[in-house]
């Protein structure tokens, strides 16, 4: 009578114990999944942000490279102008 008593104490409580084990299993798989996806959207985002700030670079130092070149033109043509002969 005790060894059934006891036994069926001890089914009852896996009863209640299994199916949190297994739920907590089932969080940590969900939790895994959940980061993976958090990982992939942040990387979206950051590659998103490094187009962003490579199309505004290229576009400054575009602007840039243009407003040396003029500069430099200015530049030669004024020394063309004080030694050119012709024009004094």
């Amino acid at each position: 009578m005790l060894k059934r008593l006891v036994g069926l104490a001890l089914l009852g409580a896996m009863a209640l114990v299994g199916p949190s084990i297994a739920r907590s299993q089932e969080s940590a798989k969900q939790d895994m999944k959940d980061a993976g996806h958090e990982t992939k959207g942040a990387a979206k985002d950051t590659g998103r942000a490094t187009k962003t700030t490579a199309k505004k670079t290229k576009h400054e130092v575009k602007k840039g490279t243009h407003k040396a070149a003029a500069k430099t033109e200015d530049g030669a043509r004024k020394v063309k102008d004080k030694t050119d002969p012709d024009s004094h």
